[in-house]
């Protein structure tokens, strides 16, 4: 009885076992070299007029039409991880489940969907002309200011984590955790209520889709880019 509750038993604990280590798995989005799993904004290549590989780093060039990253493929509950740096006034963000379903009207600093998902924010503080907390490094844009934040001087790299799992959201920057919300809580209705996003019905409104990495015109380093599902 016993052998047949273990031949029973086995094929769920190895699947099991199996699956954990599937969703342990880091994936490489970037690994210094490869730009496989990127590619431009709504289309079907790497954006070789917007961005560079340099020293093992993404980078966006300026002076020309600016073309948003985005991953290839999409996801939902995930931990991304990386590594960041502006130049004086520089400006990005990472957006979480985007769906390509507007126009990409580039030079104007402003990225498709920008309006439509949530972005963990990417800046120079000091440099750049607004200098609001709420839109600063680390903050979820607009919505909620970054606590217990350390950044790094302009310049020299910071490391950064955006967590979804399962509705919760965190954000980390340099080992600190700095904001964290839950995706349709009441916090977060209220906070959509008295924001820019207010009268966009379709704010935030999308659950799964690509990571997106801003091309807001300044110049911008990524390296280190990974991924893994939770």
């Amino acid at each position: 009885m016993k052998k047949k509750f273990f031949n029973l038993l086995f094929p769920l604990v190895l699947f099991s076992c199996i699956s954990n280590a599937q969703k342990d798995k880091w994936i490489v989005l970037f690994d210094g070299k490869s730009t496989d799993k990127l590619r431009g904004y709504a289309m079907d290549k790497f954006p070789d007029s917007a961005w560079k590989v340099e020293d093992g780093a993404l980078v966006t060039l300026t002076g020309v039409p600016n073309i948003d990253l985005v991953t290839k493929d999409e996801f939902k509950n995930f931990e991304l991880a990386f590594e960041w740096k502006t130049s004086v006034g520089g400006n990005s963000g990472v957006f979480f489940h985007v769906r390509e379903n507007i126009k990409h009207e580039s030079g104007n600093g402003n990225s498709p969907n920008w309006l439509d998902n949530f972005e963990m924010q990417i800046l120079d503080d000091i440099g750049f002309n607004d200098t609001a907390a709420i839109r600063s490094a680390g903050s979820l844009y607009d919505l909620i200011i970054p606590v217990n934040k350390k950044l790094k001087p302009v310049g020299e790299y910071n490391d950064m984590k955006l967590v979804v799992n399962h509705g919760h959201v965190e954000h980390w920057l340099n080992g600190a955790k700095v904001v964290e919300y839950d995706l349709g809580s009441e916090r977060i209705k209220e906070l959509i209520a008295k924001s820019k996003y207010k009268n966009n019905p379709k704010f935030a409104k999308t659950t799964n889709g690509h990571i997106m990495f801003q091309h807001h015109g300044q110049q911008v380093w990524f390296k280190d880019i990974k991924l893994r599902e939770l």
